[in-house]
């Protein structure tokens, strides 16, 4: 092995977390070779990539953030609950810069593994490179261990990598849905947690789901931020149309809701904040996570949503006319 490049201590194919002092640097790096020499194994400047006629000053430089041109504002609508029938995700499919439409039909639910998707909202590029990361990691605990990392674990790996981030442009707010179907409970999961799952109200169907959870299966639902923010829930609204989603999901979502009547509100949901939310819009992708994996809807056009809407509120009218036209007849007769 003498005479190759990193033969001491570091090799091409090593992945290191980023710590403190990588935070000056771009949210991309994550993964690759650190440049930065360390106090206890220093490396000359001939043992850094010999093959490059490029000076050390030039790749540190390199590395370091780039100034947006302007301001983004994000804007999305994304939203998850659970209900007996499992988690349903759902979301908007617009995809918007600043003032700007960058795209009617982006995918904003991406599948983590069978029994796993998250909602992204923030950077598009930010959220689909983490999911890659995340995605890998997984599979890579499955490799290992025989069996899938939980809701829980997942939610806490996410976290603690996005946390050296905290400060920086880095932009991902995800809700992890997931199943966790029969399998042992991971030791990375807080005593905390377990706790909090021991003391929910038997109103409705907690007292089923609080069983569910304690037995380390059943339907499992986290909310995680780049600021290292992990948060479980049974219902979440992330993006600038979640307020007006709430109004929908506060008043209709219940644990006795059946599959229909759950994708109903979701759809909903997401109509109304694309109504009233000009940064969403277009379609609505609606997932499914039950013990037998997750399934997606086929994609369905708002403006269908819309005209339905537009159909009840004449019918309405019309039932409204025709009863104060009786009224009227019966009190002549009168």
């Amino acid at each position: 092995m003498r005479g190759l490049p990193f033969s001491n201590s570091t090799s091409l194919f090593n992945f290191y977390i980023p710590v403190a002092e990588y935070l000056d640097k771009s949210p991309i790096q994550f993964g690759q070779i650190s440049t930065i020499q360390s106090s206890s194994t220093p490396l000359s400047q001939d043992c850094i990539l010999p093959s490059l006629s490029l000076p050390v000053n030039h790749l540190l430089s390199s590395a370091q953030p780039v100034p947006l041109p302007f301001p983004i504002s994000h804007g999305t609508t994304t939203l998850a609950f659970i209900f007996q029938g499992g988690v349903l995700a759902a979301a908007d499919t617009r995809s918007s810069c600043a003032g700007y439409v960058e795209g009617p039909a982006s995918q904003k639910i991406l599948p983590i593994h069978s029994h796993m998707v998250s909602t992204t909202s923030g950077t598009s590029a930010d959220c689909a490179l983490w999911k890659r990361i995340l995605s890998r990691e997984l599979r890579l605990y499955q490799l290992r261990h025989g069996r899938r990392l939980s809701t829980s674990g997942a939610a806490k790996l996410l976290s603690h990598m996005l946390h050296p981030f905290k400060g920086t442009e880095l932009c991902v707010a995800a809700i992890m849905c997931g199943w966790d179907g029969g399998e042992k409970i991971e030791k990375s999961v807080d005593a905390s947690l377990i706790k909090t799952q021991s003391s929910f109200s038997s109103v409705g169907g907690q007292q089923h789901l609080a069983k569910k959870k304690m037995n380390g299966s059943g339907p499992r639902m986290f909310y995680v931020c780049s600021d290292g923010t992990r948060l479980q829930g049974n219902l979440f609204s992330v993006g600038s149309g979640s307020p007006y989603a709430y109004s929908v999901l506060d008043q209709g979502v219940k644990w006795e809701l059946t599959l229909d009547e759950a994708t109903s509100i979701a759809r909903e949901a997401v109509y109304r904040a694309t109504h009233r939310d000009a940064y969403s819009g277009n379609h609505v992708d609606i997932y499914h996570i039950s013990s037998k994996g997750w399934s997606r809807r086929s994609r369905e056009d708002l403006k269908e949503e819309y005209y339905r809407e537009k159909e009840r509120r004449e019918r309405g009218l019309r039932q409204i006319v025709t009863l104060s036209e009786e009224n009227m007849k019966q009190t002549k007769m009168a």
